[in-house]
């Protein structure tokens, strides 16, 4: 396993996941148009999908950074920080990311941006005032390892996405019972539609969902071997993760649709089924972490 190992897996998953969104949202316009005999929503829908799938490709980074209260800092801000960035940068063989910090006292961290050039590490001050020297390469490496596997772009994508999907599901709902009278005079047809707009506007946010945790598990675990190749010192991670994981300061300005985007679960102690989890366990990455052979 290297650095580079998923690159071209996650571009795949990216344009894959942005095609759906586009097929998703055009079918969601063509049942808004039947349920309101209006061809023209469907023109809408076609063009309202390429429009936000354009965005979240470009302006995802910056949706993600203006949710989680991001600032950016220079040099001289933290000298430290930035020495740490530089160097593993230097390291790995990528340009130096943009800094941005998250004033909390919540330990965290994550990756963003849609490439290498575009890169973005952002940590709490949490992580700064809480964490060592070694413990913080680790978190850094980490992250730069999720910008070098260019997995940022398909985690920021979800966040943009997969928000919209269940704003539309909501949406469409709505929209079944307002056309009620228009579907009954269609008989048999407008069932038919009702029952596939009410199946449709329920999984289609739950699907999406799903995806966002499966990317989410799969990526961490990518990420936290690959930082560990590249400071050479596993342990460094492992130990942040134990301390980071520990801590029970949920992080204030996280939410629902950015959580996968941290390194670890930043609501802390809230109880969630496996399933649900946006995180592998960390007893499960610390453990992976002291078991490798460097």
């Amino acid at each position: 396993m290297t650095l580079y190992t998923q690159v071209d897996s996650n571009i795949r998953k990216t344009w894959f996941l942005i095609t759906v969104f586009l097929l998703l949202i055009i079918f969601i316009g063509w049942v808004f148009s039947y349920i309101f005999e209006s061809p023209l929503i469907l023109y809408i829908a076609v063009i309202f999908s390429i429009f936000w799938s354009f965005s979240s490709y470009w302006y995802s980074d910056k949706i993600v950074l203006s949710l989680t209260k991001s600032r950016p800092i220079k040099k001289e801000n933290n000298p430290e920080l930035y020495r740490i960035v530089e160097n593993l940068s230097i390291t790995a063989g990528l340009p130096l990311p943009k800094i941005y910090i998250i004033d909390d006292i919540s330990p965290n961290a994550f990756a963003t941006g849609r490439d290498a050039k575009h890169g973005v590490v952002c940590v709490t001050q949490g992580l700064l005032d809480k964490l060592e020297k070694s413990e913080l390469e680790g978190v850094i490496a980490h992250e730069l390892s999720h910008i070098g596997n260019r997995d940022i772009l398909l985690s920021s994508v979800v966040v943009v996405l997969v928000g919209m999907i269940a704003l539309l599901s909501d949406w469409l709902l709505r929209s079944l019972f307002w056309g009620r009278s228009r579907r009954d005079s269609k008989g048999n047809l407008g069932l038919i539609m009702l029952v596939v707009g009410i199946v449709g506007a329920i999984i289609a946010p739950l699907a999406a969902t799903l995806l966002r945790l499966a990317i989410s598990r799969k990526r961490e675990f990518l990420a936290d071997a690959s930082g560990a190749l590249l400071t050479r010192y596993p342990e460094g991670l492992a130990r942040a993760l134990e301390k980071i994981s520990q801590d029970t300061n949920p992080l204030r300005f996280a939410s629902n649709a950015t959580s996968h985007l941290f390194i670890s679960n930043p609501f802390r102690k809230k109880a969630v089924s496996k399933l649900w989890m946006t995180h592998p366990s960390i007893n499960e990455r610390v453990k992976a972490l002291r078991q490798m052979d460097i």
